[in-house]
């Protein structure tokens, strides 16, 4: 979109396929990226090696020369992150960081559940061989305090979360005095994300006459997204009931309940779209979610959403177009779920549901927000620059 509206762009990126666009880069080479999972896993520190793709990515910033530099997640094994934070401060860039998970103020979690040591100083974690995983050491002492030291001073900087549940996150953590905004994430609500008919749909795949209840995620049974969940509750309803996964990957052999479809991984948008629009109900498991971006794209297909409390998404999906149990009360969730379909809680309707995303969750709306922090970014480092 920047592209289109007159600005040069240019996307760094460091793991997945070569993009054929002009515009995109991708830093890191597989190689580097497996030596650096395998050194975090042998040292207990992430984030601290891939020295080629941090000096690539460095010398791409000066030759590009940018007048704000849009960071996103940066934890994925491929970035000495300390060196580029630094960089960008001591060369006064303006830099606009879309948190989208809480890695950047914790020790080494992108997920810290229940536990708060990262309010204070993170230590003997209690996820140590999660990912990202160490297999010996626990350094989060040391990465907690490492990452408080390169974010001092930098004012420059500007956070943006994707819900106001984690930028309440973000104000209890060392970030606190730290510029911050609220941006949703936005989908394209024009030509993937809309309701298509759905009765047509189930008649074609054979589930006419049923009650469809939907739960999607890349990997549904992560113990986060919590996909276990879903296998457990579909074993008290009757086969009037069908519960469709998508996102089961080769992996996982688990014997499925009579009433449960497996769908295995896809990319293909209109697809996913397709069963949003199908389903009476979309089902929330995760255990914790910054944003869900399932839940956005369920409701601009029209169709609500049940499930756990997982942060964001009571915030994502407010009461009227989500309701949402606590975390693992099974009991709870399957009375949510017939009151749904016994009318006995009050739902909104599928249009409504979609004219609530088309207001909220847009990509225009997102691009015009960050449009907005980009040149308050720059115009504050032409303020800097001037009193130097």
């Amino acid at each position: 979109m920047l592209v289109g509206h007159g600005h040069e762009a240019l996307v760094c990126y460091g793991r997945g396929p070569e993009d054929q666009s002009t515009i995109a880069i991708r830093i890191s080479s597989l190689w580097e990226v497996c030596v650096h999972a395998i050194l975090t896993r042998l040292t207990g520190l992430t984030g601290f090696f891939s020295y080629f793709a941090t000096r690539r990515l460095i010398k791409t910033i000066e030759l590009f020369s940018p007048d704000v530099v849009h960071l996103h997640e940066l934890h994925g094994y491929y970035l000495n992150i300390g060196q580029v934070v630094r960089f960008l401060k001591k060369r006064s860039i303006p830099v606009v960081w879309t948190f989208h998970c809480e890695f950047m103020y914790t020790g080494k979690c992108g997920y810290a559940y229940e536990c708060d040591r990262w309010k204070t100083e993170c230590h003997s974690c209690p996820q140590l061989n999660a990912y990202p995983s160490s297999l010996f050491f626990d350094f989060t002492r040391y990465m907690f305090n490492d990452k408080k030291s390169m974010f001092y001073g930098f004012d420059l900087l500007h956070v943006v979360t994707p819900s106001s549940w984690l930028l309440d996150r973000v104000e209890l953590s060392f970030l606190s005095s730290t510029k911050k905004s609220v941006v949703y994430n936005g989908i394209d609500l024009d030509t993937v994300f809309y309701p298509r008919d759905g009765e047509l749909l189930r008649q074609q795949k054979g589930y006419g006459g049923k009650k469809v209840v939907l739960s999607i995620a890349p990997n549904i049974f992560d113990p986060r997204k919590g996909g276990i969940w879903v296998l457990e509750l579909a074993k008290r309803f009757s086969d009037e009931f069908i519960f469709i996964l998508v996102g089961v990957t080769n992996e996982v052999s688990i014997e499925l309940p009579a009433n449960v479809i497996a769908i295995g991984q896809t990319r293909n948008q209109h697809e996913l779209a397709d069963y949003y629009s199908m389903a009476d109900l979309f089902l929330l498991t995760s255990e914790k979610e910054t944003f869900s971006l399932v839940t956005v794209e369920s409701l601009a297909c029209g169709t609500p959403v049940v499930g756990f409390d997982a942060g964001a998404p009571t915030e994502v999906a407010p009461s009227g177009y989500g309701r949402f149990v606590n975390y693992s009360d099974l009991d709870a969730l399957e009375k949510l779920v017939r009151d749904f379909f016994d009318k006995s809680i009050f739902f909104n309707s599928r249009d409504d549901c979609r004219k609530f995303a088309v207001e909220r969750y847009s990509n225009i709306s997102m691009y015009k927000s960050y449009q907005n922090i980009y040149a308050h970014s720059a115009a504050s480092r032409a303020l800097t620059l001037r009193f130097e």
